[in-house]
């Protein structure tokens, strides 16, 4: 079968993208997305981080900001962090790649919220980098209960950020870098007691 016409993709259809194109804000065309989202991936966590860095913070880091969440409650929108340089960071913010990362060990290296992660039994992700560019301007983010992705959901989950880059808006005066990083950088398949992290 064709992975575009696998049931987790079919959640991307016609209809859906002229019905997203008909949503009143973002708020309204995020939720359908994450309606859309469950199809391909289901029980788990979405969010969008929206990258807030500016010229103003230090070399090395990046800022990150929540700009939707679908479990409000506990990742609330709006909550901050800082991501210093790892192979995580590198692989979105430098390399502009997706980060596929499955099993438990590999969210709590990643991850320093995992502790927070484990009430929802989560065990793997993909993060897509939502280009402007040559910047990552905020990062697509689906968490599932799962411990491997299909390619097909994979696919069906970076065609959802595709459709979401509409919605989350760059901030005004976006810059980033990581001076020390290398596109030689090891970032490629790493497994580690029964977990992987892969860029693709």
């Amino acid at each position: 079968m064709d992975p575009i016409d696998a049931p987790t993709t079919a959640a991307i259809t016609a209809d859906f993208l002229d019905e997203l194109a008909e949503a009143r804000g973002a708020d309204e065309a995020l939720r359908r997305i994450d309606l859309q989202r469950l199809r391909i991936a289901r029980g788990g966590i979405f969010s969008i981080q929206q990258n807030v860095t500016t010229a103003r913070d230090p070399s090395g880091e990046v800022r990150l900001r929540r700009f939707y969440s679908s479990e409000g409650g506990s990742f609330p929108v709006n909550g901050a962090k800082r991501k210093t340089r790892t192979p995580w960071t590198e692989c979105l913010f430098v390399r502009s790649r997706v980060f596929v990362g499955e099993g438990e060990h590999v969210l709590a290296r990643t991850f320093d919220d995992f502790e927070q992660m484990r009430a929802y039994e989560l065990r793997s992700v993909v993060n897509v980098p939502m280009m402007q560019g040559a910047l990552c301007y905020a990062t697509f983010n689906v968490f599932g209960t799962r411990t491997r992705w299909t390619p097909e959901e994979i696919l069906g989950i970076r065609l959802l950020a595709l459709t979401a880059s509409r919605w989350v808006p760059s901030i005004p005066g976006l810059s980033y870098s990581f001076p020390e990083a290398s596109a030689a950088s090891p970032i490629h398949d790493e497994r580690n007691r029964g977990g992987m992290a892969s860029v693709r």
